[in-house]
């Protein structure tokens, strides 16, 4: 439910295969797993009418991901992770949003390649929806996931897990541009974790981007709330955002809620970007099968409502 609030979520993410990943291979010094999802889901709002005029749209999606560790050591384990995902719509696309390797030793993991900066395991904290969400802290490049020439460290010693990470320029223009960050939270053994970090970027000029976040969380029993809070400054603007989510488990029914916001400041000037409430519901059948239907409620005048459906499965 919480995702990644767990002190040993990023070791875990970069180490170990999804909870329903096939073990394809294993002795006693490596193994290789496979995983994925089928999802099929559509959208229905009126921002979907600018393309065709059509308010309904697909949005299936596919991926598939391949883990594997090897052993080199008592104390130094290899390992690496890919991971495609292929959509079904007119636009179809193959695209990775995954690639890294590297070794995890007793003083923490390193990696390098196409993997989330260190800031993402505080943004999972309120990130738990199936359908919207996880869009009010972004505010300057570098905090966000799945990033590209990314060198990465994570370590946790006992509750506590500490992140760094360096993304190198890609001299792409339209990319952001050199970026460095450090994350750290603590998961108290009573439900509760709280988390900071610092991204400093360029977003591709020559004016240094700075952010600071904040993130709560609390889990006790089926229910679950959290918190996260974002200030940043990108030359002569200045940025805020935060997002809150909950949620409560009924067996097999999960209900959830967000709600994000994020503002800009020029100048004196204030616009809102993102204002908007969005609940969901999720149906497990099982560890493979579910279904979900979520509703965004916007608040800016410019925004559309949406309506987003759809059923996955694991494998």
């Amino acid at each position: 439910m919480k995702k990644a609030v767990l002190a040993s979520a990023i070791l875990a993410s970069l180490v170990a295969g999804t909870a329903n990943a096939a073990t394809v291979y294993e002795d006693d010094s490596k193994s290789l797993s496979i995983g994925g999802r089928a999802e099929a889901r559509f959208n229905i709002s009126d921002k979907n009418k600018k393309d065709d005029g059509n308010a309904f749209e697909d949005k299936s999606r596919a991926r598939i991901n391949l883990k594997g560790k090897a052993k080199i050591t008592d104390d130094v384990t290899a390992f690496g992770k890919y991971e495609a995902e292929i959509s079904d719509s007119s636009k179809s696309t193959v695209k990775s949003r995954y690639v890294y390797a590297g070794f995890d030793t007793q003083a923490g993991a390193f990696s390098y390649g196409k993997q989330d900066s260190a800031q993402v395991m505080l943004t999972d904290y309120t990130d738990i929806l199936a359908t919207f969400g996880g869009d009010g802290v972004d505010l300057v490049g570098g905090n966000e996931d799945k990033r590209e020439n990314n060198f990465l460290y994570a370590g946790e010693f006992n509750n506590f897990t500490v992140a760094a990470n360096y993304i190198a320029e890609d001299n792409n223009g339209n990319k952001d541009s050199d970026s460095y960050g450090i994350a750290a939270q603590y998961a108290f053994p009573f439900g509760l974790s709280l988390g900071a970090g610092y991204v400093n970027g360029q977003d591709g000029t020559d004016v240094d981007a700075n952010q600071y976040n904040l993130a709560v969380s609390y889990e006790f029993s089926n229910f679950y709330a959290a918190a996260t809070y974002a200030s940043a400054e990108n030359g002569d603007t200045d940025l805020t955002g935060y997002e809150l989510a909950t949620a409560f488990k009924m067996n097999k029914f999960i209900a959830q809620a967000v709600y994000n916001f994020k503002q800009l400041e020029n100048a004196g000037v204030k616009k809102d970007d993102k204002d908007y409430f969005a609940l969901e519901g999720i149906y497990k059948f099982n560890k493979n099968l579910r279904t979900y239907a979520g509703y965004k409620f916007q608040q800016l005048d410019d925004k559309d409502d949406e309506l987003q459906v759809g059923i996955r499965y694991d494998f």
